[in-house]
Parts: C-alpha cells; structure tokens; sequence
C-alpha cells in the first residue's frame, strides 16, 4: 500500500488494539489512526464534493490496491464455481432437455432454502468486519463460534423440512408442465442437495468469516479444490465411467455432497489452524452469547426477509416461464446458467466493499469507507462493459456449448443473450452498493428493495408478457418475416423473450433504488457491536 506523507514505519508488525499480531490480510485501514466521535459528526456534515478527496496522507492507488487483494480470490472463486456450475450443466444437457430441466426446478426450492444460511452469513461477515476493523481479535473468535452454532442448528431443521418436501416443491415448481420423468429426477436431485445441508452450512459460514476479516484466499483455494472434485465425480456418476454405476441427474446431485463435504474439512482446518486472523476453538463452542446473537439477528433477519422475498419472487418467476414447456425451458436455464457466471463480477467486488465498508465502520473511518464503495463501482462497472461486448458477439456459440443438437434452443438462447448483455452494467452496480450497504448493516432498506424489484416487478412484467398478451396480433406484420408468429412456437419464443425483458426491468430499477439508498448515507449511522 502506498501512503504519502507519512512516516509509518511498513516494516513494524502490525498488532490489533489487544497487542495481537495481525495475520493475513492487511489493508490502508491497518497504517491509519482510529477515528473519534468528533470525527464520525464531521464527516456527516460534510458536502459531497468534500466527501470526494481523499483523507490527508491516502493514495487512490492504495485503495484500489486494497479492493484488488481482496476481490481477485473471490473474483477467480466466483468464476471457477460458475464454471463448474456450468460445465455441471452441460454434463447433464447430454441426458437431454428433460435432465436439464429437472435440476432447474430443484435450484429455486434449494436456493429458497439456502436464503436462512445466506442471511446468518450476512449478518456474521458485517460484524466481523467490524469487530476487525476496531481491532478486537477475540471478538472475531466469539462471533465466528456464534455463527457456527446457529448454522448447524438451522440447517439440520432446513435439511430435515427440505428432503420430507421435495417432491411437493418440484411439483409446485413444475406448474403442471412438465412429465413424470423429468418431476421424479428434480425430486431425486433436491433430496440428495437436502439431506446434505449441514456440510454446505459449515463451509459457507467460514467463508462468511473469512471474507469479513478479509482473507479471500483460504475460500478460494477450498472451494476450487471443490469444484475439481465435483467435476471429476460428474464424470465418474452421471454417465458412469470407470465401472461406477451411471446415475443421471442423481449422480450429478451426489457429485456436488461428495465436493461439498471436501471443501467443509478444508475450511474447517483454515480457522482451526489459526493461519488467517480467526481462530476456532472447541473450548465454550456451545456457550450462548446473547449480545452476538442480537447483532447478527439485527443484520441477518433483514438479509433473511430480503433473501426469502427475492427467492419468492424467483419461485413466481420461474413458475411462470415453466408454462412455456421444456425446450423454452431449456434455453431459459441455459441462459440463467450463464448469467450466473456474469455475477461473479458484481459479487466479487461486492466482498471488498461489504469487507472494507465493515472494517472502515468499525475503526470509525467514515471517509474510508466512502472512497472504497466508490473504486469497488469503478472496477466492476468496466468488467461489467466487457462482459456486455462478449455477451453480445458470442452468445449463440455460449449457448451452443450448452446444446448444440436443438436448434429451437439455440435460436431462443442467441437471442435471450443480447438481453442479458445488456443487463451487465445494472447487475453489477446493484451488487457492489448492495454489498457495501450490507457491509454496513443497512439490510433493512436493500430487503425493501428486493420486494418492489423481485417480487413486484419482475413477476408482474413476466405474467403480462408471458401469459397475460395474445399475440395473435402479430400474424401478418412485418415481424412475422423475422418470426414464424403463426404457430405455437413462434409465439411461445415471443413470451420467453417477454419474460427476459422482465428481468431488465427489475434490474435497471433495483440499481436506481440501490444507487439512491446510498446517496443518502444514513448506511454511515448504523452502530453495532456496543
């Protein structure tokens, strides 16, 4: 990091406010004074154009610096997961559209029931941040042995609740569109998914910690040790090699527990080991701490109710688009598979800004905290140009890795990727502020948010496209050169289209309102940990 006139010694450890050596990741923050009270009032009085320059003795490279160190591991993390999610996809568009469908409607239930793992990690990754940030390194180690507790008992409750409803939520999800075959594959999937669900809290709730002192590494080297491990076992179960049984969309679902429960042993030696800043021990593990449970209640129970109406809003959507039959569904899923990796750019930089945003909040720096959400937008928002570019020229053959054999699903899919390009900018501004604003713990206003886009929005716009307009219009106009309006596919392309369009409206929206919640800095007066 460079620091302009100054006389800090970078040679010197540097050790928290409880005299411990600080490991792993150190940031501008670790080289600069705590902030005071006087200096909490002053910068809330500022304007924002003093609030532009940067405080006395910082450097814009030094910052930047900072959000790349930590946003590269959870950057190639993301990217490699995504990766994997869709060569996990591919593998299965082999079994045919059926398959593919299968495991998208058991992601909506699975994900709806990750949202209470989602929220507790939320709430743990901002008060560690803080509680990093002010120095206290002992409170890390409370807050983490809190979070792990509360995760495994919540998980075993979802686990057990997921694997007896499986079969009601595929059925739900179906929407009456989908065979027999295709509802008993998605059940198979999202019972193997359930009854595993504690291995997944376990290692998501260390990541959560990890990311919140700002060590992305450990994360990203378990994770894509995981991944590795995922495909290679999809090679091994989905179509059977090497005199393993071929298990289909089962196999796939068995794949990912298997890499799961490797990534759960890894991450559990990082904090044991002590190697990054936390350290978990067995001694007063199941102690209760009322006053840690309340902060991360105070920020997960708003994360919880934005991740719950986000994924209701989901279930709604994706039900809608179900009607439309298993080939529409299929570019559908393939499209979202895709979309996911183009994610990975917002989420990433929103890990450096709900970090660093913590970390500022919590050594009472306001004006650092600042100046990080805005390089995190920066960044993301020139990736997210050049995803759009790639998006736009290279769709069709994106989706033809896919499905290269249906050309009905190629067609709908090269089509559907000109939209998602052009949702790029939106989704990666949304996550970074949103991050920053989560960092903060002003989840109350981003669950908001994500009821008026999500749920409001997106699900409405989808029904008026998909199921509310007769297209019978069209026939005969110019756009039927273009389209074969007349017959049944024709006009089911023209609804799946409709629902995409849905989908940019709510992300342009939910960017607006994101982008003015963070204007007004109330995210700055938010006190935890007292």
């Amino acid at each position: 990091m460079r620091l302009k006139n100054t006389s800090i010694n970078k040679t010197k450890p540097l050790l928290d406010s409880e005299g411990n050596l600080i490991k792993g990741v150190t940031t501008t923050l670790d080289y600069l004074p705590f902030g005071t009270d006087a200096d909490v009032k002053a910068e809330m009085l500022k304007t924002k154009k003093e609030q532009r320059k940067l405080p006395e003795g910082v450097e814009s490279k030094s910052l930047y610096s900072d959000i790349i160190r930590i946003t590269w591991p959870s950057m190639l993390e993301l990217f490699l997961t995504s990766l994997v999610s869709m060569v996990d996809m591919m593998m299965v568009s082999g079994l045919g559209s059926s398959a593919t469908t299968a495991i998208g409607l058991a992601n909506q239930p699975r994900f709806l029931i990750l949202t209470t793992l989602m929220a507790l990690n939320t709430g743990a990754t901002a008060i560690i941040a803080r509680a990093r940030g002010s120095g206290r390194h002992e409170l890390t180690n409370q807050i983490l042995r809190q979070a792990m507790v509360l995760a495994t008992g919540i998980s075993i409750i979802c686990g057990f609740l997921g694997v007896y409803f499986s079969g009601w939520m595929i059925n739900f999800m179906a929407n009456g569109g989908m065979q027999e075959a295709t509802i008993k594959a998605g059940t198979r999937y999202l019972q193997i998914q359930m009854a595993a669900f504690p291995l997944f809290s376990w290692s998501f709730c260390i990541t959560a910690a990890l990311r919140g002192t700002g060590n992305t590494k450990p994360s990203m080297i378990y994770n894509i040790t995981a991944n590795l491990v995922n495909i290679f076992l999809n090679y091994l179960l989905i179509n059977g090699h090497w005199g393993f049984p071929a298990l289909g969309v089962a196999g796939a679902s068995l794949a990912t527990v298997i890499s799961q429960l490797v990534a759960t042993i890894i991450a559990l030696y990082c904090v044991f080991s002590g190697k990054f800043y936390l350290k978990l021990r067995l001694k007063n593990l199941l102690k209760f701490d009322k006053r840690i449970v309340g902060d991360i209640a105070k920020i997960g129970l708003p994360a919880m109710l934005e991740q719950v109406v986000m994924r209701i809003g989901m279930v709604i959507y994706s039900r809608t688009v179900a009607t439309l039959g298993e080939v529409a569904n299929a570019a559908f899923q393939i499209c979202m598979n895709i979309q996911s990796l183009s994610m990975m750019n917002g989420q990433s930089f929103a890990v450096a800004a709900t970090t660093l945003t913590g970390q500022s909040l919590g050594r009472r720096r306001l004006d650092l905290a600042e100046h990080y959400g805005i390089r995190c937008r920066n960044l993301g928002l020139c990736i997210a140009l050049f995803l759009s570019l790639i998006f736009a020229i290279f769709g069709k053959y994106l989706v033809m890795l896919y499905n290269s054999k249906e050309l009905a699903v190629i067609q709908m899919g090269t089509v559907i990727m000109i939209i998602v390009a052009l949702l790029q900018p939106f989704m990666s501004s949304q996550f970074i502020l949103g991050g920053l604003l989560r960092g903060a713990g002003d989840t109350k206003s981003t669950a908001i948010i994500m009821l008026i886009t999500v749920v409001i929005i997106r699900t409405s716009v989808a029904y008026v496209f998909v199921s509310l307009i007769d297209y019978s219009f069209i026939a005969g106009t110019f756009l039927s050169r273009w389209l074969d309006s007349t017959t049944a596919g024709g006009l089911t392309e023209i609804r799946l289209y409709g629902a995409w369009i849905a989908v940019l409206a709510d992300q342009m929206l939910r960017s607006w309102l994101i982008l003015l919640r963070y204007n007004q800095g109330k995210w700055k007066e938010i006190r935890l940990l007292q």
